[in-house]
């Protein structure tokens, strides 16, 4: 078994040229949420969930993104209510969530 159950990392790239990224659209502090989210669902840790920031996922023109592993699973978002629902129903439960797919 893995050390931890499931990683969800966040794109968190700035891109210098001007191109759309994932930080346009506050990757980070999502991300942050995210965290703090999964440590008061108390899922944080080994056997459990991590979440991590990532460089560009290539994938910034549907952005912002993130991807759920093992699954494989990737998200975009606009806010904390479609952070809150990944978290509670594909990081703690299980089951994906098919309308935030990409």
């Amino acid at each position: 078994m893995s050390y931890y159950a499931r990683h969800i990392f966040f794109c968190c790239n700035q891109r210098d040229s001007g191109k759309v990224c994932c930080m346009d659209h506050d990757s980070r502090s999502m991300r942050d949420y995210a965290k703090a989210r999964v440590k008061e669902l108390d899922l944080a840790g080994p056997g459990g969930v991590r979440v991590n920031v990532a460089g560009c996922l290539d994938r910034c023109d549907e952005g912002p993104v993130a991807v759920v592993y093992p699954e494989g699973v990737w998200y975009t978002y606009v806010d904390r209510e479609d952070i809150d629902e990944i978290v509670e129903s594909h990081l703690r439960d299980g089951k994906p969530v098919d309308r935030l797919k990409i």
